[in-house]
């Protein structure tokens, strides 16, 4: 286990700037996960630390020791990609075992390690099966295990889940996350799913176009994003441009809306994001419930079922809002209709445009 630290790494590829300055710290034991769309650099970032990408600039150190210059096999990294990269003609047992015996662990040594590595993942009299005899469940758990045998310093996991189901997914997610604080290992975790790194991580990073934009727990990065890139990429955001007037966000139809936080200075252009989850929707001509202190006409456009949720899209303006609604059995507000939308002060933020 270590603290692994990037300084103003950058990497280009001909013309792409894959990776622009970034630096970031992860500490010791943490699960970190490295969010962004593709092509963002967060795969660049992750073979980068392993030694497989070469850095152009800037400094790599693992426990405070300078990396740039020391191979893959001297690193004391475990790597799990999402294809799993097992051996299919190796059982269960040699696959786990492979690092060991490139390492020349001893028979007996290599036999415990492996044997405590399929405990951990609960792969245990599963040995001698080949990889096309396991699900895809137990092929990610046997390359978890063949990376965590070596007792590295950091984990590497490279969209592990990308290739299972859904209902197999969040399974492993549990799981993922339980042998993950069973080790107290460093992991630094790619993914493009949102919602598994909300999920998994302590802490988020998110790249945009080799930038890291932002960084927090998952509450503070949903909750308080600083972008509106950030805000729309980690889970759906409508975005209202205003104007600072007198302490409120003032917008093109006159309507004022508060935020908790100062929303800058007098006259200055800004962007208010409101989660679509945040906002309560009502029927135009119903009693108005008091949920919120900022307010908008709309009108229904449609609405998407999805089973426990309907997402509503309403028609502010030029603008298509979405809402989110749980499914209580209600009835379905129609097309057409006029609604109100309302939400707290708190809800409002102020973000980069």
């Amino acid at each position: 286990m270590a603290q692994v630290t990037l300084h103003e790494v950058s990497k280009v590829f001909g013309r792409l700037k894959a990776l622009d300055r970034v630096s970031i710290q992860f500490e010791d034991g943490e699960f970190y996960a490295l969010l962004g769309p593709s092509g963002s650099g967060k795969t660049t970032l992750l073979r980068m630390i392993a030694g497989f990408e070469i850095l152009d600039s800037g400094r790599i150190t693992i426990a405070g020791e300078p990396v740039e210059d020391k191979p893959v096999e001297k690193r004391e990294i475990g790597m799990v990609f999402q294809n799993y990269a097992l051996f299919p003609n190796m059982n269960v047992f040699d696959n786990v075992a492979f690092g060991l015996s490139v390492r020349g662990t001893g028979a007996a040594e290599t036999k415990r390690r492996v044997g405590e590595s399929l405990e951990l993942v609960q792969l245990v009299g599963l040995d001698q099966r080949k990889p096309h005899q396991l699900s895809g469940g137990q092929k990610q758990r046997v390359a978890l295990a063949r990376a965590l045998v070596t007792r590295p310093r950091v984990l590497l996991l490279d969209e592990p889940l990308g290739a299972l189901d859904k209902a197999l997914r969040v399974e492993m997610q549990i799981e993922l996350k339980r042998i993950q604080r069973n080790v107290a290992i460093t992991t630094i975790f790619v993914t493009h799913d949102q919602e598994e790194a909300l999920t998994l991580s302590d802490r988020i990073g998110i790249l945009n176009n080799g930038r890291l934009v932002q960084e927090g727990s998952p509450h503070e990065i949903y909750e308080r994003p600083t972008s509106a890139f950030t805000a729309r990429f980690l889970g759906d955001a409508n975005l209202l441009r205003g104007t600072v007037r007198n302490g409120f966000v003032e917008l093109a139809d006159g309507t004022r809306l508060s935020s908790a936080m100062p929303p800058g200075a007098e006259g200055t252009p800004v962007v208010c994001a409101v989660r679509a989850e945040k906002i309560l929707l009502e029927s135009a001509g119903g009693e108005a419930l008091g949920q919120g202190e900022n307010e908008l006409p709309a009108r229904v456009i449609s609405h998407i079922f999805a089973g426990s949720s309907l997402t509503y899209l309403v028609g502010w303006r030029d603008e298509t809002l979405k809402v989110h609604v749980q499914n209580r059995g209600f009835e379905v507000i129609p097309e057409g209709a006029a609604v109100r939308l309302s939400w707290p002060t708190g809800d409002t933020v102020v973000v980069q445009p």
